[in-house]
């Protein structure tokens, strides 16, 4: 569990830690407190900077010992870019950069200087380096059984004279954070280990540590029962029955107020069904399901902060198989709206469970949804690793979403969602087609 400090008395020489991390901006200038240390190094930062070997470009490190001189084992310089373009994002990848520098000497406890007379917040800078040093902690190897594993980052110390007043931000920051890695774990495990029933679970635990989270599952009886006839398709076929997860936060008791609606995509292994996927990295579709972990891991966030909004969260969560029950191509399928579905891929998978999905989080009152899913690799084509693609039909919606995306350093890039594409899933057999 990592623990955050504050030292806002002495200055940065007298900090007790295995690493202290001091953010440089481009061109690099030794002033403040970099001045101050060079001054106890004997001129050393200055040598650095005369040789180039100090580079102010974001996500550049420059990495020295101090050979006893300050309290520090380690000192590492950090790009920040230049101020003019500095934000959070900048100190996030900073961050990352003094984690992985500070493991490579086997530390755990990092000192990070807070600047007042930056453009970006004492409170921002502390939040934006609890997110990167938390998020470049974590340990996707965690089924491995041989030593040693990386060593998680144990403590971080903010330096400075008003240090103190970071900390709440640190803390929620490590409180989300911690839940994003979560969500993360769940995304890396295998398909043998997280199956519909194992996120059912985990969802039931979740709400059984918070009294005010409420949760409910479904079976395929009752997902059939339902008229939800999209979603008990996509499962039919395997053995890993599906299930419907359904989280509910109750925020503040009025009635005009909005509700969020969160629904999540989750195929916890997708074959691609009777139109199978090529072999080549299929190992992947165990991830199908990181709508629905981002889903569960947001509503422990929510429930832990304990916000003010309303929420309701739904999690369509199946296996999409090849087996002698699977739905076929061709197959006619009638969603819970009523709506008929002509099955021309059974690839096309998660825009059937979300279907029904979206339509029972509208019917229990959501009046804004968010629905999250990994649904087509063309977005990541289209717009690579840095930006989810957003679609809607509520323009003030999603420049909310856009925004709160920006701020959390999850970014969003909106793609068009004109009319005109209605004529691509119009079919001669049904209301719709799939694919």
């Amino acid at each position: 569990m990592l623990k955050i400090s504050i030292q806002e008395k002495g200055k940065a020489k007298t900090v007790q830690a295995d690493s202290l991390v001091i953010g440089v901006h481009d061109p690099p200038e030794l002033s403040g407190i970099a001045a101050d240390i060079n001054e106890e190094l004997d001129g050393l930062l200055a040598t650095l900077q005369e040789s180039k070997e100090i580079q102010g470009a974001r996500g550049k490190i420059t990495s020295t010992h101090t050979k006893g001189q300050l309290g520090v084992d380690r000192l590492c310089l950090v790009g920040l870019g230049k101020k003019v373009n500095l934000d959070a994002d900048a100190f996030r990848t900073a961050a990352s950069r003094a984690v992985t520098a500070t493991r490579t000497g086997k530390g755990t406890r990092i000192a990070w200087h807070l600047d007042n007379t930056l453009n970006l917040s004492i409170e921002e800078q502390a939040r934006a380096i609890t997110e990167g040093t938390l998020l470049a902690s974590y340990d996707p190897g965690s089924w491995k059984t041989i030593d040693p594993r990386p060593q998680p980052i144990e403590e971080i110390i903010f330096v400075g004279e008003e240090a103190g007043s970071s900390l709440p931000a640190a803390e929620r920051a490590k409180l989300i954070c911690e839940w994003t890695n979560y969500t993360r774990r769940l995304v890396d495990a295998p398909a043998n280990e997280v199956t519909p029933a194992f996120l059912a679970d985990e969802a039931s635990r979740i709400a059984s540590e918070y009294p005010e989270l409420e949760c409910e599952i479904w079976g395929p009886e009752e997902i059939t029962q339902s008229g939800m006839g999209a979603f008990a398709a996509v499962g039919q076929g395997s053995s890993n029955t599906a299930r419907m997860i359904i989280l509910r936060w109750r925020g503040q008791d009025d009635p005009i107020s909005p509700i969020l609606g969160l629904v999540g995509k989750g195929i916890t292994f997708d074959t691609g069904g009777i139109s199978i996927k090529p072999s080549a990295r299929m190992a992947d579709m165990k991830g199908d399901m990181a709508g629905a972990a981002a889903v569960i891991g947001a509503m422990g966030a929510i429930a832990s902060l304990e916000i003010s909004t309303s929420v309701v969260a739904v999690i369509a969560a199946s296996e999409n198989m090849v087996g002698s029950n699977s739905y076929r191509p061709g197959d006619i399928l009638t969603a819970k709206n009523g709506k008929t579905v002509e099955v021309t891929n059974t690839d096309a998978e998660g825009r059937l469970v979300m279907a029904d999905a979206l339509t029972y989080c509208r019917e229990q009152g959501a009046t804004h949804i968010l629905d999250i899913a990994t649904l087509t690799g063309a977005v990541v084509v289209a717009l690579g690793d840095f930006y989810a693609g957003l679609m809607g039909n509520d323009q003030p919606w999603i420049d909310t979403v856009i925004e709160a995306a920006k701020v959390s350093g999850d970014h969003a890039w909106q793609l068009p969602l004109h009319t005109t594409y209605r004529r691509h899933i119009g079919s001669t057999y049904a209301d719709f087609k799939n694919s």
